[in-house]
């Protein structure tokens, strides 16, 4: 998948399964629909990242704020199982944390510590994370966004 941008449509595909699956979940529009939708999103103040369904989920999304926050670029965070977006000692808590949220559709309290590409650590506050389900029902994956964020 390529860097969302104009050329590509900020990945108007993906981040419209972002969009409907949030709404389905959460009950509330993440962003406003509508034809710039993927570049807000992208450009939006708060972070928004998703992993695929892999038996290790790779991140395949990741807007501004979060590349900004993970201190990496796109084709790495792309690469990057989401499990190394925490460090070893979080681990356990974090796979914890998805499947609650896989069991209900989404959790809306998780806070936890979380690693930069380059080490750097920081504590997310009241993050939502959601179940991603395409079109048919079926699952696609996992999200999370968050604007609180604490450096330690």
């Amino acid at each position: 998948m390529n860097r969302p941008s104009a050329e590509n449509g900020y990945q108007a595909g993906h981040v419209r399964l972002l969009l409907t699956s949030f709404r389905r979940f959460v009950g509330r529009a993440l962003v406003e629909d509508g034809p710039d939708a993927a570049e807000r999103l992208f450009k939006a103040d708060f972070v928004v990242v998703s992993h695929g369904t892999e038996a290790d989920p790779i991140l395949n999304y990741g807007n501004l704020a979060a590349l900004r926050l993970w201190e990496t670029d796109w084709e790495s965070l792309t690469a990057m199982p989401s499990r190394k977006t925490a460090e070893p000692i979080h681990r356990e808590a974090r796979a914890d944390l998805l499947a609650r949220a896989a069991e209900h559709g989404f959790i809306d309290d998780y806070t936890g510590v979380r690693i930069s590409a380059t080490g750097r650590r920081f504590r997310i506050r009241n993050a939502i994370i959601w179940n991603l389900v395409d079109e048919a029902g079926a699952p696609a994956g996992q999200a999370a966004t968050f604007r609180d964020v604490e450096r330690l």
